[in-house]
């Protein structure tokens, strides 16, 4: 998609972080926008932001894991603006612990939003984009999908593979069958949000580990959002530019991302294992 302007995007996990960034580049390039999110006073505060600022914009308080509130988000975006042309499914959350005291419900919880939510969102919007015979999907990774081995993030890690996985197989499908629809994998590494505290949207049922190792890896986190990370607003103007460009890939932090595969590589060549990660950004 060469042209930007007066077309119409959506964006889940819209309301924060790269989400919220995601909208306001957007309608910086003259795009009308709609934003999801499943935190309703944060969700408001953002559309007035965004609204203030003279930009034409939505809110839709969405739970992605939902098939329904996807379509119900399709629907309310077809009702407002008549069409939409990027969609990014970005909304994610992080819990976990060590392998074995990981309980089913934190597994459910996380892969139903970074996973599956992708995945309704692709399966919802897809036939939209075709029926105008143009658009972009963008879905958001993670280094994670290259770097395993951060203490008590395998559920995440897991989530943002599969993401991996299935954006590379739709855009390989869709460029094969000669498709005006691109598609974009983003890959943050560590950036401005509040991906360390997203346990605080947990559903009722999902419990959270006090471990001391588990309280050790957040709070390396969050001092390195704090002193290392990168501005959501550069990861969002990356975003356009590869829509615009049409390039699969969008890294963050792209020596971080191709050491993770090196890695990878280098074990699979020599036989020696993986080592456990730190979070990006501490030293």
């Amino acid at each position: 998609m060469k042209e930007l302007r007066d077309r119409v995007a959506v964006v889940t996990g819209g309301a924060s972080g790269i989400g919220l960034a995601l909208a306001h580049r957007f309608t910086a390039e003259g795009m009308k926008v709609v934003i999801a999110d499943i935190e309703e006073e944060t969700l408001e505060k953002a559309v007035d932001s965004l609204a203030a600022g003279g930009a034409q914009v939505l809110g839709v308080r969405t739970d992605v894991s939902r098939p329904e509130d996807v379509e119900a988000l399709a629907q309310a975006t077809l009702d407002r603006f008549g069409a939409v042309h990027v969609v990014c499914n970005n909304a994610g959350v992080e819990s976990g612990e060590t392998f074995s005291e990981i309980p089913l419900t934190t597994w459910e919880w996380v892969m139903g939003v970074n996973f599956w939510g992708v995945l309704h969102g692709c399966r919802t919007f897809l036939p939209l984009l075709r029926e105008q015979g143009e658009g972009h999907i963008v879905n958001t990774a993670s280094t994670a999908a290259f770097a395993t081995g951060l203490p008590t993030f395998t559920p995440y890690s897991v989530s943002k593979f599969a993401v991996h996985s299935l954006s590379e197989n739709l855009d390989i499908e869709l460029r094969g069958g000669g498709e005006p629809i691109g598609v974009s994998l983003l890959v943050p590494g560590m950036t401005k949000s509040r991906m360390a505290d997203s346990e605080r949207n947990r559903p009722q049922g999902v419990s959270v580990s006090e471990s001391p190792r588990r309280r050790r890896v957040l709070d390396m986190i969050r001092t390195a959002m704090e002193e290392n990370a990168l501005d959501p607003a550069v990861t969002a103007g990356q975003v356009v530019d590869a829509v615009v460009n049409e390039r699969f890939f969008v890294l963050t932090h792209p020596e971080e991302s191709i050491a993770a595969l090196r890695a990878r590589l280098h074990s699979m060549e020599t036989g020696e294992p993986l080592a456990v990660r730190k979070p990006s950004g501490v030293k």
